[in-house]
């Protein structure tokens, strides 16, 4: 535990557990009230076409996506029925968790609705929460995401594909005050951290402009990543698959059209229990084995 709000909120649980403590009716209501509204924001979401806006809570993701948020929405991957669900346990994984943090006596300032101006552009958002003079985000994480990807900040900068690091930094710009960290929730077990953020905030801020700029002067598309070169324990196997950055992008399959969908043609597992793996090229020592899974 590396802040006092942990502290408190581990004391809270204990004392709750044990049959000691409670929570009251006050707080039970506006966690209540937080979820009703964000369950009423997620069903009432307009339709993603024709309605692109950059927010800040975009700013940070690749340009080569906001390109086709913009440009060619019709692209996408539908949404699966479940993804709802998903943005609704972190909604309601945030109503919780603040209340929490409530009746362990934390003092924090509420969500509010910000604006980024960049150039001008003036972007709007709304932030999570501000503890002890900086903006903090409440994310809840899988249990592999909580422990390999909120370890450290090294590891959240390294593979921030979703450009949580920059929607921190510009909520904290547009606000006035700096930079503080997210809350992490294990979606599995209920485990909770703290990882305090350490961004070099004028490089992010010149990479917000610079996406700014891109979008909002209909820039040609351009992809942001190259393919990746397979490996077989450590050794490449002359194949090419899609980056790991396009693994959550809805528009990978536009954007990558001769991608080739195929269980994966160089491991131990029998041939036909192989990861499902998304090949953008096959060596051609690879192509009958490839050829046969059709």
């Amino acid at each position: 535990m590396n802040h006092p709000a942990e502290v408190a909120l581990h004391m809270l649980l204990q004392s709750v557990a044990s049959g000691s403590g409670d929570i009251s009716d006050d707080i039970l209501d506006q966690v209540a009230a937080d979820v009703k509204e964000a369950l009423k924001r997620q069903v009432s979401s307009p339709s993603r076409k024709g309605n692109f806006k950059l927010r800040v809570s975009n700013l940070g993701r690749p340009t080569c996506q906001l390109w086709y948020d913009k440009n060619k929405p019709e692209a996408a991957t539908p949404m699966q029925p479940f993804f709802l669900m998903q943005m609704l346990i972190g909604d309601v994984t945030e109503a919780v968790f603040k209340g929490l943090l409530r009746a362990a006596g934390v003092d924090f300032g509420e969500s509010e609705t910000v604006y980024l101006k960049v150039g001008d552009s003036e972007i709007r958002g709304s932030y999570d929460m501000m503890l002890d003079g900086a903006i903090d985000d409440v994310k809840s994480a899988s249990p592999w995401s909580y422990t390999n990807k909120f370890d450290t900040y090294e590891h959240m900068e390294a593979g921030d594909s979703f450009g949580y690091i920059a929607q921190l930094v510009a909520y904290a710009k547009a606000k006035g005050v700096e930079v503080g960290g997210w809350w992490v929730l294990n979606k599995s077990n209920g485990e909770f951290k703290y990882l305090k953020a350490n961004p070099d905030v004028d490089k992010v801020l010149k990479q917000i402009e610079n996406t700014v700029n891109y979008i909002n002067n209909d820039e040609p598309f351009k992809r942001c990543f190259e393919a990746e070169a397979e490996t077989f324990y450590g050794k490449a196997t002359g194949n090419l698959v899609v980056p790991d950055a396009c693994r959550f992008c809805n528009y990978r399959k536009d954007c990558w059209p001769d991608v080739r969908e195929l269980p994966k043609l160089v491991t131990k597992a029998s041939t036909k229990e192989g990861a499902m793996t998304e090949y953008v090229y096959v060596a051609p020592e690879h192509e009958a084995k490839a050829q046969g899974f059709k």
